[in-house]
């Protein structure tokens, strides 16, 4: 008889776990009960008006050369080239076969990556790069003090008991105050002196001034093997109607493996028996049970703690303290903005070739903005004459900023563009959507301290796994969420115990989309 397992969200974590067991074994029902009415969680892309928005901005780039065929096994790479390099008269190198992303949607597309900082109305690369262009923006003087704030660093260690003195140790405090301090106190609402070091170890790792001038000296002399970290990987791979494309895709080969995935079910309560069920309410909010042999989550551990009823009090209390930092992404279309292209890269109609600007500005509270036309042109229902835009704000769910309705916040979006020199009037914007998005980082500050006390529990239930971005209450890359999910599978199917294994994702040293 066949064993159930049942997968809590249909994010990349959850749907790589059920496809792996489905792909590896047929001793099991996978059962996927996610709490939206789409695929992908944050990963997924959102169509407005014939427009795609990619919630967050996803780099499809690994080092793992696994998860990089998995990909391309779900959607095949372009051989042919994409509409905005046969309007450009450009030919990118593709490998050899008969895919057009002209004639196919199920296409993975070859990018470019450009990725900038837009600070006192100039534009530095993301991350800085050691050029004169950087030199001549920042200003002899500034770039002096910056390389002596440097230079102290190297030689006077902070203890790493902060975000901040994480940065510091790594780029001086100059540079620290310049691009990081503003920037990070944005994203999570506190400063970084009070955020653990944590978050940096596993988002910036091996990046550093050190790591940038190493760089540098390896692109003059390109004979020499070295690593690259992935923040300075130039190309990447991404679908051609978003990253929701593909976990779109693999859902329709989880149920033509003939797992199940039900929508609009919000789990509530999970009985930790060895025969565990999960009560959930389903679209009519009428509550459900069901049994199950093996339990994946990848629901946020607050929740997932909350509704297990015998869990410890000082456990319970720990996960209900854990903080997220949630975040609301409006979508812009206009036909043409005020920044203009000034780099060597060709683009059409001289629209700027970013995919993504971190906005280091405090007068405003945006905090990055999305071309999408530059992650592909066929995310734009009118690519040639028109540029679709991505406006990240970084907020708390339910304060004054989440609270706006669409009309205050076009007024609120239309002043901080015109402020910005973006725009030159609230009637530029031609359409207009938002996405609120909760839970989406995790963040690493107030109960986050004794995370470890309720991995313990969670690791004491047997037969419980996990997964993801929030499963795991860490601030995970796509890649990382997914290799969480593999694992969990691989426990399940081969009956190894490998939950440590699965924990252990995303913490080593060395950054882990490196190549």
């Amino acid at each position: 008889m066949k064993k159930n397992v049942v997968i809590i969200g249909a994010g990349p974590a959850g749907l790589s776990t059920g496809y792996e067991i489905l792909d590896k074994s047929d001793e099991y029902n996978v059962i996927i009960l996610e709490k939206s009415n789409t695929t992908g969680g944050i990963s997924r892309t959102v169509v407005h008006n014939g427009n795609r928005m990619d919630i967050g901005g996803h780099r499809f780039f690994s080092k793992d050369e696994n998860i990089v065929k998995w990909w391309l096994n779900i959607l095949p790479m372009q051989n042919m080239q994409s509409i905005d390099d046969i309007l450009l008269n450009q030919q990118k190198e593709l490998p050899k076969g008969k895919v057009d992303p002209e004639k196919e949607d199920k296409v993975m597309l070859k990018r470019n990556r450009v990725s900038r900082i837009l600070y006192n109305q100039k534009f530095f690369d993301y991350p800085i790069r050691m050029k004169f262009e950087t030199i001549k923006n920042l200003g002899l003087k500034t770039t002096l003090i910056a390389g002596v704030s440097y230079l102290f660093s190297v030689f006077n260690k902070k203890e790493e008991n902060s975000l901040e003195n994480f940065y510091i140790n790594r780029f001086g405090k100059k540079l620290y105050s310049m691009f990081f301090e503003n920037y990070t106190e944005k994203l999570w609402g506190r400063h970084p002196k009070e955020i653990s070091a944590d978050w940096g170890k596993q988002r910036v790792k091996g990046l550093s001034v050190f790591g940038i001038i190493k760089d540098v000296f390896f692109k003059l002399f390109p004979f020499i093997n070295h690593k690259t970290e992935t923040s300075l990987i130039e190309e990447f791979m991404y679908p051609k109607l978003g990253p929701g494309q593909l976990w779109e895709t693999v859902a329709e080969k989880i149920q033509q493996k003939g797992g199940k995935i039900f929508y609009n079910c919000e789990v509530i309560r999970l009985n930790p028996e060895s025969k565990k069920t999960i009560t959930y309410l389903d679209l009519n909010k009428k509550e459900n049970t069901i049994e199950a042999d093996f339990v994946v989550s990848s629901m946020p551990i607050k929740d997932l703690i909350q509704g297990i009823k015998d869990a410890p009090a000082d456990i319970k209390e720990i996960a209900y303290h854990l903080p997220y930092r949630d975040f609301v992404t409006a979508g812009i279309l206009v036909q043409d903005i005020n920044l203009k292209n000034k780099t060597n890269i060709k683009t059409l109609n001289q629209r700027i070739p970013d995919c993504w600007i971190y906005v280091q500005d405090s007068k405003v509270k945006m905090g990055r903005m999305q071309f999408f036309n530059n992650w592909s042109p066929y995310m734009v229902k009118d690519y040639k004459n028109t540029l679709w835009i991505g406006l990240e704000y970084f907020c708390r769910e339910n304060d004054d900023f989440w609270n706006l309705n669409d009309n205050e916040m076009l007024d609120f979006v239309s002043r901080e563009l015109i402020k910005m020199n973006i725009i030159n009037k609230k009637e530029d914007i031609l359409d207009f959507h938002t996405e609120h998005v909760e839970k989406a980082y995790p963040a690493y500050f107030d109960s986050y301290k004794d995370i470890d006390k309720v991995i313990n529990y969670l690791n004491s239930i047997e037969n419980l796994y996990c997964v993801g971005r929030n499963g795991q209450h860490r601030y995970n890359n796509m890649d990382h969420s997914m290799m969480s999910g593999f694992l969990a599978a691989k426990s399940i199917v081969e009956g190894k115990d490998i939950r440590e294994e699965i924990w252990n994702v995303n913490t080593e040293e060395e950054y882990h989309e490196s190549k």
